[in-house]
């Protein structure tokens, strides 16, 4: 069985739980200023938040089509018919659509397309469970449930200082985030669980408060000290990150994963400021070979 991801997906994780077979992730597209670029793939992070210093427009992205999916399946079909794509939220994203359609145009594939229900480090929680059962010889139906228990027990939080990004991507009501804009306010958003689409949570007056308010609402699910998967993602605010690590290692007994900064295509909707955080109980853990 093969991995198909896209790139609204993070994977930094440690060394034993980082997947040994290629995950074929099909790409979102980034255009600034008139010129289209593979996010991951002809453009990292960081250029992309240098370019976004010296110009005043906002970037655009766009979801893989049917046809670029279908090409990877057709690819990946002639060495092995049995795919698993795993796609980020379609709360977010039309990418989990266009990896069904693609699907269909292939029909020598066998193609299983996972909605990860959320985006960034939880998608990599997922893909790198999935190829450890793969490597373990679970059937495609158990690996599923796996990523649905993953989903389940995993919540992605985050905030950011700036929110002119968010605010012409349309992740955000365009009058409310100009409001907010206007007086300073610093969101608290998260991701559902039933369709995987933002949810605001709380807000700040200051990016400090912000940051603290994540460990708060952490708190509301988890009491203190309870043993914690724990990971800090950042697009460029790697100040912010240390920030939060720091409070929520004063919180929780955290087993931490890497460090991670945020792929080109999610940054492109949030700015450089962002800094967000995965956890999970890890008594509600699912066990993965």
């Amino acid at each position: 069985m093969q991995i198909v991801t896209d790139s609204g997906m993070d994977l930094y994780l440690p060394p034993e739980e980082m997947p040994d077979m290629p995950l074929n992730p099909v790409r979102h597209m980034i255009t600034l200023e008139g010129k289209t670029y593979k996010s991951g793939l002809d453009i990292q992070s960081e250029e992309l938040y240098r370019l976004l210093e010296e110009t005043d427009a906002f970037p655009t992205t766009s979801q893989p089509s049917s046809g670029d999916f279908a090409a990877m399946y057709r690819n990946l079909a002639a060495t092995d018919p049995d795919i698993l794509s795993i796609q980020m939220s379609s709360g977010l994203s039309g990418s989990v659509n266009a990896a069904k359609a693609g699907a269909e145009m292939v029909p020598e594939a066998n193609v299983t397309v996972v909605d990860a229900k959320t985006l960034s480090a939880v998608v990599g929680w997922q893909v790198s469970a999935a190829v450890r059962t793969i490597k373990a010889g679970w059937p495609v139906g158990r690996i599923v449930d796996l990523i649905q228990r993953i989903v389940a027990v995993s919540d992605s939080i985050y905030t950011l200082d700036e929110l002119k990004y968010l605010i012409h991507g349309g992740r955000i009501s365009h009058m409310k985030g100009l409001i907010a804009s206007v007086l300073r306010i610093k969101p608290l958003i998260g991701v559902t669980k039933d369709i995987g689409n933002y949810e605001q949570l709380g807000m700040a007056r200051t990016f400090n408060g912000a940051l603290k308010g994540l460990v708060k609402l952490m708190l509301k699910k988890h009491a203190p000290s309870t043993p914690m998967r724990v990971q800090v993602i950042h697009a460029r605010n790697p100040e912010g990150a240390a920030i939060l690590r720091e409070e929520v290692d004063k919180t929780f007994k955290c087993t931490w994963m890497p460090l991670g900064t945020m792929s080109p295509v999610l940054g492109a909707h949030t700015g450089p400021s962002m800094v967000g955080i995965a956890y999970a109980a890890l008594a509600d853990y699912p066990e993965v070979p």
